[in-house]
């Protein structure tokens, strides 16, 4: 009885191991894709490099263009019903780009981070970081938010979405804001090494 019971768990916990990865990435328009075709997207594009790494990742595009932290927050439990096994959370780039206090954001995010806890979800969070021209108050005030949080809830944190692409006219759409195919690619690999440490690989 004890060696089947053995071979069970063993059973089970191969189960468990080979079990796809579904992951969530949970933003604004810079998930979503903003005036990109459908295959350039950040969730499209690192779907393929961690499939060329030869992981079983299925990666989510919950993005919405034009949501603020408060938005994404009303819409958590809509997303969550993709059944994700893991979330990777970037926001926060429209609450600063309208100059909103820092302080919602820090409120939505905790109840965003706080409801994926309690879901049993594993977490990843992405920062952004303010820009220059709302002062130094305010980006002191803003920028704190992710490593605050991300110390708080005991998650990976990657600390600036656009790094390598913000400011670079070659790398993004004429708005200055949203990165191009080439862009949303400099960003997935310079993001990937993270999540892979991130799924455990």
């Amino acid at each position: 009885m004890a060696g089947l019971l053995a071979v069970m768990l063993i059973t089970l916990m191969s189960a468990a191991q080979a079990a796809p990865v579904r992951l969530l990435v949970f933003g604004d328009s810079l998930v979503a894709g903003y005036n990109l075709p459908p295959d350039a997207a950040y969730p499209v594009q690192l779907e393929k490099a961690l499939k060329a790494k030869g992981l079983d990742v299925t990666v989510l595009n919950a993005g919405v263009s034009g949501d603020t932290t408060a938005a994404a927050a009303g819409r958590l439990d809509w997303a969550l019903a993709d059944r994700p096994t893991h979330v990777l959370v970037e926001l926060g780039a429209n609450d600063m780009l309208r100059g909103l206090a820092p302080e919602q954001a820090r409120t939505n995010l905790d109840s965003i981070l706080g409801k994926l806890k309690q879901a049993g979800l594993p977490t990843m969070l992405v920062g952004m970081l303010a820009a220059p021209n709302l002062g130094a108050d305010y980006g002191k005030r803003f920028n704190g938010i992710y490593p605050d949080l991300a110390a708080k809830y005991g998650l990976p944190l990657y600390p600036f979405f656009l790094d390598g692409v913000a400011g670079d006219a070659r790398l993004n759409l004429g708005d200055g804001l949203h990165p191009t195919r080439e862009g949303v690619a400099i960003m997935v690999d310079r993001t990937l090494p993270h999540i892979l440490r991130f799924l455990g690989q």
